[in-house]
């Protein structure tokens, strides 16, 4: 009596096995093909471009703790579709960016905007803003700048 229920289990402990395996696989690929054109970058036009920044990387050397800087990165869509921006997102919450909302037409020329509030940030900074568009691979592209942020004059830091 014992061997054939030992058996049974066996057999429901190799199916629940089984399923625990193969179900979140499924359920994996079936999250990855329904969100195909946000991970391609194919944005709600479905087709893709390309764009070549014009300035994607900028030193804008010393400033002063506590100024704000304006930045600024130039792009050209170099494709044949309309360039559409999904997204950008700054690496930190001491730099905000804004992006043209309206898709670029082919051979046009438009530009990422920000501010770097440098309050509290002395010292080198490296900022990256991610770049999410309908271009190819991911769709994501890096802009960045860098900046020597020099302690206030006059504080108690500095003799």
């Amino acid at each position: 009596m014992i061997g054939p229920l030992w058996l049974a289990l066996q057999k429901m402990e190799m199916r629940l096995s089984l399923f625990l395996f193969i179900f979140p696989l499924v359920v994996l690929a079936g999250c990855g093909s329904n969100n195909a054109a946000v991970k391609t970058g194919m944005g709600s036009t479905g087709k893709i471009t390309s764009v070549r920044w014009i300035d994607s990387a900028k030193n804008f050397g010393k400033i002063n703790e506590g100024q704000r800087l304006a930045i600024s990165f130039k792009f050209k869509n170099t494709g044949v579709n309309p360039l559409i921006i999904e997204s950008v997102k700054p690496g930190c919450g001491c730099t905000v960016a804004a992006f043209p909302k309206e898709p670029i037409a082919p051979n046009a020329e438009n530009e990422i905007t920000g501010e770097f509030d440098s309050h509290g940030r002395e010292g080198l900074q490296h900022k990256v803003i991610t770049v999410k568009s309908n271009t190819p691979g991911n769709g994501e592209q890096e802009v960045y700048f860098d900046v020597d942020v020099i302690k206030k004059p006059g504080s108690a830091d500095n003799n």
